[in-house]
C-alpha cells in the first residue's frame, strides 16, 4: 500500500515534533486537545449528559485494544453504558499505515456502519493486518458492507479524511497518549488494557462523587 504508507509518515512525523515538545506546552494544550478531538465526527456511545465521560484512544493493530475492545467492552456497555452511567467515546489514533486505512474504511461506512467494520477488523486481523496482502484484504472484507474494491480504493485515496483521522491521532499526542489503548476518566489519563474490574475501579469512584 504505498499511497498510504507515504502519507503515514506525515503522521509519524508529526507525532514525533508534538511528543518533543516541552511541559509547558503539554500543560496548556492537553486539556483543549482532549476537548477538541479533531474535524470528524466523535464516534460516542451513551448520553452526552451521562456524569462520566470515558475517552478511549485506540489502534486497529494493537492487540491490546482488540483484547479491550472483544473481552472488556461488552461488559463495560452493559454495565455503564446503557445504564446511563457513562458516555464512552471512541478516537482514532493510527500506530501505522494499516491502522490508518482501516479506520478511514470504517470512516466510509458511515455512521451506521462504523462500528460494524471497526468489530470485524478486530475480529478478522489475520485476514488484513497480519495477511501477505493486506489492501486485498480489506477488499475482501469490506465487501461485508456493500464496498467493492473501486470503493475500497476511493476511499483509501480521500486525502481530506486520512487529514481527519490524522488530525485526531496528533491531537492525542497532544493530550498526552503515548501508546494504545488509553483512556481518559474525566479527563484523567490510564492505560494499557483493562478487565471490567479494573475498568470499574477508575469510573467508581467519579460517579460515587457525584
Amino acid at each position: 500500500m504505498p499511497l498510504i504508507a507515504r502519507r503515514d509518515l506525515m503522521l509519524l512525523a508529526a507525532a514525533s515534533t508534538l511528543a518533543g515538545m516541552g511541559p509547558a506546552f503539554a500543560q496548556t494544550a492537553a486539556e483543549k486537545a482532549l476537548a477538541e478531538s479533531g474535524p470528524l465526527p466523535e464516534n460516542s456511545f451513551g448520553s452526552p449528559s451521562a456524569p462520566v465521560t470515558v475517552i478511549e484512544y485506540a489502534s486497529l493493530t494493537c492487540h491490546r485494544c482488540r483484547d479491550f475492545h472483544l473481552k472488556t467492552w461488552p461488559a463495560v456497555k452493559q454495565k455503564y453504558v446503557d445504564t446511563g452511567k457513562i458516555q464512552f467515546v471512541f478516537r482514532e489514533f493510527p500506530l501505522n499505515a494499516l491502522d490508518a486505512g482501516g479506520f478511514m474504511l470504517a470512516r466510509c461506512a458511515g455512521e451506521k456502519g462504523w462500528y460494524g467494520v471497526v468489530d470485524m477488523l478486530y475480529r478478522s486481523d489475520d485476514a488484513w493486518a497480519h495477511a501477505p496482502d493486506p489492501l486485498e484484504g480489506l477488499r475482501g472484507l469490506m465487501r461485508q458492507f456493500g464496498m467493492g474494491a473501486e470503493q475500497v480504493n476511493a476511499c483509501l485515496a480521500d486525502q481530506s479524511l486520512l487529514d481527519g483521522v490524522n488530525t485526531v491521532g496528533r491531537r492525542g499526542v497532544a493530550a498526552g497518549v503515548t501508546g494504545t489503548p488509553t483512556f481518559f476518566v474525566n479527563g484523567r489519563k490510564a492505560a494499557g488494557m483493562m478487565t471490567l474490574d479494573e475498568f470499574s475501579a477508575l469510573v467508581d469512584p467519579h460517579l460515587a462523587a457525584r
